[in-house]
C-alpha cells in the first residue's frame, strides 16, 4: 500500500506544479518528511526526482528559443562548484548521514521561508526591478549572478529547495529586461544540471531512496501534464496565497526548531 502512497504523493505534488509553477522541491521534500524519510532521503531523493522531471520542462524552453544560456552558465559556473563542495564537507565532516539530519532541515526551512516570501511578492519584486535596477546593476550583473550561482548551489544541495522560485526571482533582480518566458526557460535550463549534480551527490552519500524515486515519477509525471492543462480553469490568485501561508509555517518549523 505504501507505493500507492507515494504514487498518489507525485500525483498531488505535480497537479499543484502544473497548475501554478512552483517548484516541485518546496512541496515534495516536506511532504516526504511528514510521510516518516529522514531528511537525508527526503532531500536526495528529492533531487533526483526534480532533476529528471526538469529535464523534460528545459528541452521544450530551449526549442521555444526561450532560454539564455550565457546566463545558464554563469549560474552554473557558481552553483555547481558550490554544490560539490557542499557535498564533499558533508562527507568528510560529518561520520553517517543522520548526524547532518538537523543542518539539512534547517536550511530546508530557510528555504521555505524564502520561496514563500517571493511567492507572495513576486509582482512587487518584478515591479521595483524594472524600476530601479535596470541601471544600477549594469557593471555588477556578471559576478553577482554568478555569487547567486553559489549560493543555489549551497542551499538547493542541503535543501533541494530554491532552484525554481528562487532562481526566478534572482534572475528577474539581475535581469528586469527578460521577458517572463526567459526567465521562467533559463532558470529550468539551469535547475536540470544543478539538480541533478547535488542529486547524484546525495547518491554517492548514499542518500537516494529509488523505489520511492521511481513511485512519485509515476504519479508525477502524467499529473504535471493534467496540471498545466487546468491551469488556466484554476483561480491562481487564491491557490498561491495559501500554498505560500502553508509553505511560510512550515518553513518556520524547520527553521527555528
Amino acid at each position: 500500500m505504501d507505493i500507492l502512497l507515494y504514487i498518489a504523493a507525485g500525483a498531488l505534488v505535480g497537479l499543484i506544479v502544473g497548475i501554478t509553477g512552483i517548484g516541485g522541491g518546496a512541496l515534495m521534500t516536506p511532504l516526504l518528511l511528514m510521510f516518516g524519510f529522514p531528511a537525508h532521503i527526503a532531500v536526495g531523493t528529492d533531487l533526483m526526482y526534480a532533476g529528471l522531471t526538469k529535464a523534460g520542462g528545459a528541452v521544450s524552453h530551449h526549442k521555444q528559443g526561450h532560454v539564455e544560456w550565457r546566463l545558464v552558465r554563469l549560474l552554473a559556473l557558481g552553483s555547481l562548484p558550490a554544490a560539490l563542495a557542499t557535498g564533499a564537507l558533508l562527507h568528510s565532516l560529518f561520520q553517517d548521514s543522520e548526524d547532518y539530519a538537523h543542518l539539512l532541515s534547517n536550511a530546508l526551512g530557510i528555504m521555505l521561508l524564502l520561496t514563500a516570501l517571493v511567492i507572495i511578492g513576486r509582482g512587487r519584486l518584478q515591479e521595483w526591478a524594472r524600476r530601479y535596477s535596470r541601471g544600477n546593476l549594469e557593471h555588477w550583473r556578471t559576478p553577482a549572478t554568478v555569487i547567486m550561482g553559489v549560493f543555489l548551489g549551497v542551499f538547493v544541495t542541503l535543501s533541494s529547495v530554491g532552484a525554481g522560485a528562487i532562481g526566478t526571482a534572482i534572475l528577474m533582480l539581475l535581469y528586469p529586461i527578460l521577458r517572463s518566458t526567459s526567465v521562467v526557460g533559463t532558470d529550468i535550463a539551469h535547475a536540470v544540471p544543478l539538480t541533478l549534480a547535488a542529486g547524484l551527490i546525495h547518491m554517492y552519500l548514499g542518500n537516494v531512496d529509488f523505489y520511492l524515486l521511481g513511485a512519485l515519477l509515476v504519479g508525477s509525471l502524467p499529473a504535471i501534464h493534467l496540471g498545466s492543462q487546468l491551469s488556466k480553469r484554476v483561480p491562481e490568485q487564491i491557490l498561491r496565497p495559501l500554498l505560500a501561508s502553508i509553505l511560510f509555517g512550515i518553513g518556520a518549523r524547520y527553521a527555528f526548531f
